[in-house]
């Protein structure tokens, strides 16, 4: 997918830097270890600022959530096939990233748990199958580790994704690796359509999902756990086989209730488990688009759908009223002026939910519908989805499913995006902890300091001192030579990077520029900028 910007930008790398082949061909290289300037340490807090009283960039207005799904179950996106080399299977990985980096994303969700198994080494449960074709078969390397290092190198956030209670797609206790624990605990599984699931109504499987996910929280530097639309298994014909645990457990409660109650329990206790471990990351569900129809619930929207509240026991408007998540990202994969469900009028209901919150409104998108008939087959659909997103300022960002769609560019429909919406980059929107109000600065690192711009013989290189307790900065460059002391325009956003500096390989040779950056910390509190560094940049 050819880019169609000047500027071709790919964030930059932890401090321990990433290979040269990660950012080949990019407008933005990352400088890592010792390429910063260190002089002294990181700047401390409390420390006094070069240009104090001058405010970061731009607020709230110019960022943006930019996510694709990277799904693992089946070889949807990743790993495609299981018999590749380690090797092959992770440099198909980095082409995703890049996929990312190119349309300008911030974060992609990468599912590490998809059949109550594990794409890392787990004292729980098996390996997945989806990495060598084998449940429980070693792959020979930490898969989620590498997957983090190379999303972080390229300051993407990385939301792990969990799916609480699916075993397996198919319906043979027999097939799973030994060490799996449904194969254990067979009386913890039902069989329902053509699979195996856990019941949601046994305390040992809410247990268990617990301890897988904060097994990776304790143990993994992810920035969010998430969530899918697989809570009660969807209807497939027959009821959900849970009347023994239904007996047992549900104590007079009326079943819906009971069953929703089960899938509450598990959100709330993850939630505050989760945030007790690490306040920085975050918990995110993304459910099916319609919560309740109007027709039902008075409070519901004007569709005629599914309805997850009554068909999978997803009480996803009650999470958000409840602030039990920190985002949500309902499934919208409807075209605007579908008659059962119109995306503009989801819209419109989901951004209702949100208001007075502190719970980020993201919404997916269905980019693999792109090319399927109707509307789907004009290749500014998507792009018509997120024009009207603006019209909304509950609506903080956009995931789509998924990467393999967005790498295809079918119709040109992900160069329409770029071109229409993602020309630049952008930061993700500050989280909102208890007392913050949605300040982009509460709580921010200090200001960087000594940054400096000089001629290198591929561009500019542009260094500065780190801030303690950043996770990354914002790199911006203006056009001439402007004061040292300057809040820089939003739009002038080149990349975000991870490390202590960058080089600029796609600053025009003669062309004098003016650079500013901004620390960031892991729920995206900017910092003032440092004082800027002017350049030339050099003849080639």
């Amino acid at each position: 997918m050819a880019s169609r910007s000047r500027i071709r930008t790919v964030a930059a790398a932890l401090l321990a830097g990433i290979s040269a082949g990660a950012v080949a061909g990019c407008g933005i290289s990352a400088l890592g270890g010792e390429g910063g300037r260190r002089s002294g340490g990181p700047v401390p807090p409390g420390a006094k600022a070069e240009c104090p009283g001058v405010a970061a960039p731009g607020g709230e207005r110019d960022r943006q959530v930019r996510a694709m799904w990277i799904a693992t179950v089946a070889g949807i996106d990743w790993p495609k096939d299981t018999d590749d080399t380690a090797a092959e299977q992770r440099a198909q990985f980095v082409r995703l990233l890049d996929t990312a980096t190119r349309m300008n994303m911030n974060a992609v969700v990468v599912q590490i748990r998809p059949n109550s198994d594990a794409f890392y080494p787990s004292p729980y449960e098996p390996w997945s199958q989806w990495i060598t074709g084998t449940q429980g078969k070693d792959p020979g390397y930490d898969v989620l580790a590498f997957m983090l290092k190379e999303a972080h190198a390229r300051n993407l956030e990385f939301h792990a994704w969990f799916n609480p209670y699916r075993v397996s797609r198919q319906d043979d206790l027999k097939k799973l690796a030994p060490t799996s624990p449904a194969r254990q605990h067979p009386d913890w599984v039902r069989k329902y359509g053509t699979g195996l699931w856990y019941d949601p109504g046994l305390p040992q499987v809410r247990d268990l999902a617990t301890r897988a996910v904060m097994d990776v929280v304790d143990k993994y530097d992810v920035d969010a756990v998430h969530f899918d639309d697989y809570f009660y298994p969807y209807p497939e014909g027959g009821e959900f086989p849970d009347k023994a645990t239904y007996k047992a457990h549900g104590g007079g409660l009326d079943k819906g209730d009971w069953r929703r109650r089960n899938v509450d329990t598990l959100v709330q206790s993850l939630s505050e488990k989760i945030h007790a471990a690490k306040p920085w990351v975050r918990f995110g569900i993304s459910p099916f688009g319609v919560w309740r129809n109007a027709s039902t619930d008075p409070a519901g929207s004007p569709t005629r759908a599914l309805q997850s509240y009554d068909d999978i026991y997803a009480d996803t408007r009650g999470w958000i009223k409840k602030g039990w998540i920190d985002y949500v990202t309902p499934q919208l994969y409807w075209p605007i002026g579908d008659p059962r469900a119109d995306y503009a009028e989801l819209v419109r209901w989901w951004a209702d939910q949100v208001k007075g919150t502190s719970v980020h409104l993201t919404i997916g998108q269905g980019a693999y519908r792109v090319g399927t008939g109707g509307p789907w087959n004009k290749p500014a659909e998507l792009s018509r989805h997120l024009t009207l997103n603006a019209k909304y300022p509950q609506v903080r960002g956009d995931v789509f499913f998924s990467a393999s769609d967005l790498a295809k560019n079918r119709r040109g429909f992900a160069d329409r995006l770029r071109k229409d919406h993602y020309a630049h980059p952008a930061i993700p929107p500050a989280a909102d902890p208890a007392g913050t109000k949605g300040d982009p600065s509460t709580g921010a690192p200090p200001a960087v300091q000594n940054t400096a711009a000089t001629a290198s013989g591929g561009g500019v290189k542009v260094t500065w001192r780190p801030a303690q307790g950043a996770a990354s900065y914002a790199v911006y460059r203006v056009d001439g030579e402007h004061p040292g002391c300057a809040a820089p325009d939003p739009d002038r956003l080149v990349t975000g990077a991870r490390g202590p500096g960058v080089v600029d390989t796609a600053a025009e040779p003669g062309r004098t520029y003016t650079y500013y950056v901004t620390a960031l910390d892991r729920l995206h509190h900017q910092s003032g900028p440092g004082r800027g560094a002017t350049v030339t940049a050099p003849q080639r």
